[in-house]
């Protein structure tokens, strides 16, 4: 049991207000959701992760400027975000904009023990679809890693089915 699941069993009233909070903050579907920006879409695949017991963190990716702006010394580039610990490495696998922590239960063979399974979703604006150009390749790289790898992985504009 999540310690979501806890709280909603201690306080359901609580609970239930919160739910009806975070389904009316839903949308209905893609034509409502047209014109929405990715900031938009990220902030509902939030509230589909959070509703189905997942976390989820914002992972932000880049890298600080090489000059000092100060003094004009060039300087090493601080680095953040997942898997960019390179430019090379950045410019081939783009980690995506949410890092997700999905509890599991395990099987009946491992004794019941629940795990948290790495997850990640590359969020895009409603109605986007894939080329491959772009930025999307090495996103898609990210992902097919993560999945090859027994994690979960998906492109989102929105919502996100654990």
């Amino acid at each position: 049991m999540t310690e979501y699941q806890q709280w909603a069993a201690r306080f359901p009233e609580a609970a239930e207000a919160f739910a009806q909070m975070v389904d009316a903050a839903d949308w209905n579907g893609e034509s409502e959701a047209q014109g929405r920006s990715e900031a938009w879409a990220q902030q509902q695949a939030r509230f589909d992760i959070a509703r189905q017991g997942a976390l989820a963190w914002r992972n932000n990716v880049g890298a600080t400027k090489a000059k000092c702006e100060h003094c004009g010394q060039k300087v090493q580039p601080v680095r953040y975000g997942l898997a960019n610990d390179s430019a090379q490495l950045n410019a081939a696998i783009k980690s995506s904009d949410l890092i997700l922590g999905i509890p599991r239960v395990i099987k009946p063979q491992d004794a019941g023990q629940t795990i948290l399974q790495f997850g990640s979703v590359e969020c895009k604006p409603p109605g986007w679809r894939f080329t491959g150009s772009g930025r999307e390749g090495p996103q898609a790289a990210w992902l097919n890693l993560i999945l090859k790898n027994g994690g979960f992985a998906c492109f989102s504009t929105g919502k996100v089915e654990l």
